[in-house]
């Protein structure tokens, strides 16, 4: 199901690609496609307040306009980067309206009160919380005054609450409520505004992951089939690859039983069926997606009249099936730790975890092959320490086509094969027509955030 939205006063690029359906006719066709939305940033190593020293982005779209969002930000009054991943579904409206929304209700939660009051004296915008990279576009006038009014009441609330609650920084627990509470302004947004435009959002959906970078500290947290997974060097120098979040989704034995167990024993057949919850939905776990979540008589007041009876899922008896609640993971990093993937599923629809490690861990030595030879900086140097750092660049000399790791890994989710890159492949999933391209592959949306080993190294105990 689709619901028609105009959001955003600007159009995504990813989505114009494939209405005006360029056919690739070449490799630097082919380049083009898979270049045009790459975004890379670096960040400087003084005054850095977190591990990372920079991070590769690239989204190809599938779906016409595209599904998925991205968004990346640093904090203005704290310590700390902000990166998020979101997956949308039934339209692109919700995942692009939390893109832009939740980095800066993350932002205003964890920044210090102090802080968080000053602003609120000064006005109080989201923009001023967070400064985002990469993000050209804006809200119609209309609902970001609209957005802008539901962020100030929370960020009140922020501040009425820290006077009350005795409990120590939760950080994990700050993330969790961040999420639950733009859904919940989302709901109440679609209920009460009047503002047509707020039920697109509300009525399809979005999964999302969101990495949290302080110092040495990583918090991701997740909700739905979107994935973190960590790219390290064990002690035999081999890459590792560790999920830093769970899916939630009918493979997920766990998530199913916490539902199962929140309805009674007579829905135990239809909550999920067909791998799918009330068969229709495949992520367990979502922003948005209202229809899983309002009460029936709610349903048949604001979204029957304009949809029609079977917006209501079958066998719909004691709602809410759904939340927005994140899992929230913690992990401190190394110099062990390398990268950081984030990606939707088209991205792991195609690549298994330990794939994509290797692949940018192979991309890595090859980008750092191209850079002047610099000797760490340590006191004392071993012979054996410095072969083995000539031995890794001569492995790299032979750099890949894509500059951008997340480019790379597109090229290859759509051209790999067991016996390397096959450009046949690649210009076949490249050409196919926008109305039957997403039976062959889904949009892919990836993050790739580098930590710096010498700042981790030289961070006190």
């Amino acid at each position: 199901m689709q619901f028609g939205w105009h959001l955003i006063t600007r159009e995504f690029h990813c989505g114009k690609i494939f209405r005006n359906q360029i056919i690739p006719k070449s490799l630097h066709d082919v380049n083009s496609i898979l270049t045009s939305n790459e975004y890379s940033r670096e960040f400087e190593s003084e005054n850095r307040t977190h591990a990372c020293s920079s991070y590769d982005s690239n989204q190809l779209g599938s779906n016409s306009p595209c599904e998925d969002a991205r968004t990346e930000g640093s904090f203005l009054h704290a310590a700390g980067l902000l990166v998020g991943i979101f997956d949308g579904h039934a339209g692109g409206a919700c995942a692009q309206v939390v893109s832009k929304r939740i980095l800066r209700y993350l932002a205003a939660s964890l920044i210090p009160q102090n802080a968080l009051y000053q602003e609120m004296i000064n006005g109080g915008k989201s923009s001023s919380f967070l400064k985002c990279h990469n993000d050209k576009h804006d809200f119609v006038e209309e609902l970001r005054d609209l957005y802008e009014n539901s962020f100030k009441k929370f960020t009140n609330e922020l501040l009425e609450n820290s006077r009350t609650d005795p409990e120590p920084y939760d950080l994990s627990k700050l993330m969790e409520n961040a999420f639950l509470r733009l859904d919940k302004d989302i709901s109440d947004e679609a209920m009460f505004s009047g503002i047509s435009q707020t039920l697109s959002v509300a009525l399809s959906g979005s999964v999302s992951v969101v990495a949290h970078v302080a110092k040495n500290h990583l918090h991701v947290a997740a909700c739905g089939d979107c994935q973190a997974v960590l790219g390290s060097i064990n002690e035999h120098g081999h890459w590792v690859a560790t999920k830093l979040n769970h899916e939630h989704n009918a493979e997920n034995t766990a998530e199913v039983k916490r539902i199962l167990s929140e309805h009674p024993g007579s829905e135990r057949d239809t909550i999920i069926r067909g791998d799918r919850l009330l068969s229709q939905l495949a992520p367990l776990r979502a922003f948005g997606d209202f229809r899983y979540k309002w009460p029936r008589e709610k349903l048949e007041k604001l979204i029957v009249p304009h949809f029609g009876d079977q917006v209501v899922p079958p066998h719909y008896h004691t709602p809410p099936y759904l939340t927005a609640k994140p899992d929230v993971q913690y992990h401190m990093l190394t110099p062990k730790d390398k990268f950081l993937v984030l990606a939707s599923d088209g991205l792991w629809d195609v690549l298994n975890p330990l794939e994509v490690v290797h692949l940018v861990g192979e991309h890595s030595i090859g980008k750092a092959s191209l850079q002047p030879f610099k000797l760490p900086k340590k006191q004392k140097l071993t012979l054996n320490e410095l072969n083995e750092m000539l031995k890794a660049r001569k492995l790299g000399m032979e750099m890949p086509i894509d500059k951008n790791a997340s480019t790379h890994l597109i090229r290859y989710a759509l051209g790999g094969t067991d016996f390397g890159l096959d450009n046949a492949r690649l210009f076949h999933l490249l050409s196919l027509p926008s109305d039957i391209v997403r039976l062959f592959r889904d949009d892919i949306t990836i993050t790739i955030l580098y930590f710096d080993s010498e700042y981790l190294r030289n961070l006190p105990a």
